[in-house]
């Protein structure tokens, strides 16, 4: 089944029977909570996911989503664009107690009332896939390292560091 916009809602049982093919684009703006992680997005995610039943007859959605995000540079703040893509393999479950007999190899997620939303599901994975530090080359970056030395380097003391109980012993009413 190819669509040009994913559906927000889909059966997942239903397709995983069906062994059905969803591609299509989701507009990053769509996703709120991302927004909140990583600023205000444009452009969108392309994903595909297949719905299927392994060997062992667990319904999974085998899937993939890249698309290309705006991440504020670490150094400068300033965005920059970071390509982000996620391949991922999820076990249907109707109850939190069933995720503990996936394998490993599985996320667990949840289906209620045999519906599915494709945007959670989609937002989590990207949310996962985001890379904890982004920074522009060097070379690019509005920053330079040297802006970046918070002073001079500490002078040594000659006399010894106090004690981090000597407060304590104070308290005690030891000397």
């Amino acid at each position: 089944m190819m669509t040009t916009r994913l559906p927000l809602q889909v059966e997942p049982y239903r397709l995983a029977a069906q062994r059905e093919r969803l591609e299509g684009l989701v507009p990053l703006d769509a996703f709120e909570r991302l927004a909140l992680e990583a600023g205000p997005q444009q452009g969108d995610c392309r994903v595909r996911l297949d719905f299927d039943i392994d060997s062992q007859g667990r319904r999974v959605i085998e899937g993939w989503l890249e698309t290309e995000a705006q991440l504020p540079c670490r150094r400068c703040l300033e965005p920059m664009p970071v390509a982000i893509e996620s391949r991922f393999l999820l076990g249907l479950v109707t109850h939190d107690s069933l995720a503990a007999e996936l394998p490993s190899t599985h996320e667990p997620v949840l289906v209620e009332n045999e519906q599915l939303n494709l945007l959670t599901l989609l937002e989590d994975e990207l949310i996962l896939s985001l890379p904890q530090v982004v920074y522009h080359d060097e070379a690019h970056c509005a920053v330079s390292r040297d802006q970046l030395t918070s002073g001079e380097d500490a002078e040594t003391s000659a006399e010894p560091a106090a004690s981090p109980f000597e407060v304590l012993r104070h308290l005690k009413g030891k000397s």
